[in-house]
């Protein structure tokens, strides 16, 4: 039977041109749950947010809700940033939300500085190479600016809020929320030691709250309908409907708003017409290349937070049936949904190949700051190469994983596991495609077995993924 696609919260205008206008915007309703929110107490937004279960989409999966909830009680100067240097490899829905309702973007925008009292001056960090994107949202901004959507004293309500863009350069790092504010303040983009976390300490020394394009853009449909509407589209703990962007090797690859009860296996199936050319897959990377890969036999996950990170199995015909089923416990794929990036490899993938292109990234993007990530991200891109080239040792494929080791948990930002983690998933995975191109490999003997590498864990700081959301929460 075909997957259930359900309810498109936030992409049901891609494609229609007319969207960005602001008066078609305001026709279909737009603006309205502004102008509802402003008659609202802060604190009853804040409290809709959060029983919403909406979780932040560039990376971390850290509830939104909560994150606002960090900001000191006593703060006289607050900043909200909205985090669209969307940079993760394969994740491309963030440019796509700006480009085609660039004014749902800014009314969730509006509504969230109202909420946690970001009055004045806020700011979307745009990545530098989206000059489409930036073009639609400059001229989305003023036309509401002249609506009075943004500036002095909003629709009379008393509150002031306007937004100015700041392009990037280009930088993966940026995605990080710390080296993004660095270079919103001009200096060089690198990541601060925490804490003191960007809700106490963030730009200009103030507090501020730093949010992904889709986590913002889900906020006017919160206002509109509900917390617990939002939260009863999802599932478990995480609230809503997710974008997916699906590429590599399947018949219909594309960004799709999707339930979060459907599995990998339905995605690639039932929505991207299965793997292209007849053939099988071979491995999945669930939510952009800094997340380690599924084995075709892991595929029977939903695309939920918390299922890619513990659970073997959460089925969802016993979820639509109203049976109660355990989040956690079972096999633990130890991999995350990230930014919903799903990159597809089918059977004929060359994987030493696929790992050594994304180390190599994660080299190159490095800002080079801390040591483990510095070198270390050298040294992993390096001895792939070794490998792929024929000229490795079975020793070098163990001497990858004692490096991603010694790289995770151990780098100032998380570019450092976003290098370790795909190594260790693919080295736990795939390990014998890495002995087969080894100089010394003999199929006579059995490897050695490599004990499981350690994966991603839940990140309770609600810290964001370099790059991911960029990687905002």
């Amino acid at each position: 039977m075909p997957a259930d696609v359900g309810t498109k919260v936030i992409t049901g205008h891609f494609g229609d041109e007319e969207q960005k206008k602001i008066a078609v915007y305001e026709q279909r309703g737009g603006y309205r749950n502004l102008k509802k929110a402003l008659r609202m107490q802060p604190a009853v937004i804040k409290s809709e947010v959060k029983a919403s279960n909406l979780r932040g989409r560039g990376g971390a999966g850290f509830p939104t809700g909560v994150k606002w909830g960090f900001l000191p009680k006593d703060a006289h100067e607050v900043y909200l940033v909205c985090n669209a240097d969307e940079s993760e490899p394969g994740t491309c829905k963030d440019r796509e939300l700006i480009y085609w309702d660039p004014h749902q973007l800014i009314e969730g925008m509006v509504i969230s500085a109202f909420a946690i009292g970001a009055t004045g001056n806020n700011y979307i960090y745009i990545r530098g190479e989206m000059m489409r994107e930036y073009q639609v949202l400059i001229a989305a901004l003023d036309e509401a600016r002249a609506k009075g959507y943004l500036g002095k004293n909003i629709l009379g309500s008393g509150f002031d809020c306007d937004i100015h863009v700041h392009r990037g350069a280009g930088a993966y790092i940026c995605g990080e929320e710390t080296a993004l504010l660095n270079s919103l303040e001009g200096k060089r983009g690198q990541p601060r030691l925490k804490p003191p976390f960007p809700a106490i300490v963030g730009v200009f020394g103030k507090p501020t709250i730093v949010n992904n394009v889709e986590s913002l853009s889900n906020i006017p449909a919160i206002i509109d309908k509900g917390g617990e509407w939002f939260a009863g589209l999802g599932v478990g703990r995480s609230g809503g409907t997710r974008i997916v962007c699906v590429s590599g090797h399947v018949e219909k690859p594309g960004i799709y708003e999707l339930p979060m009860t459907l599995t990998m296996r339905q995605i690639i199936d039932d929505v991207c017409g299965g793997v292209w050319k007849g053939r099988k897959v071979k491995a999945v990377i669930p939510g952009g290349t800094s997340m380690p890969p599924l084995a075709e036999d892991e595929l029977d996950v939903v695309c939920e937070f918390d299922a890619l990170m513990t659970s073997e199995r959460i089925r969802p015909v016993e979820y639509l049936a109203g049976k109660k089923f355990d989040m956690g416990g079972g096999r633990e794929l130890r991999t995350m949904a990230g930014s919903g990036g799903i990159v597809v490899m089918d059977d004929q993938t060359d994987i030493v190949r696929a790992c050594w292109r994304i180390m190599h990234f994660y080299y190159h993007e490095s800002c080079g700051q801390c040591t483990p990530c510095r070198e270390g991200t050298g040294w992993l891109q390096a001895v792939c190469k070794k490998i792929l080239d024929g000229e490795g040792k079975m020793a070098d494929v163990d001497l990858l994983g004692t490096i991603a080791e010694g790289i995770a948990g151990n780098s100032i930002c998380a570019l450092g596991e976003a290098a370790a983690w795909p190594m260790m998933g693919f080295l736990t995975k795939f390990r014998n495609e890495f002995y087969e191109r080894c100089v010394d490999y003999d199929p006579a003997v059995a490897p050695p077995p490599l004990a499981p590498l350690p994966g991603p864990e839940a990140d309770d700081e609600g810290e964001d993924e370099a790059g991911g959301e960029g990687a905002a929460a």
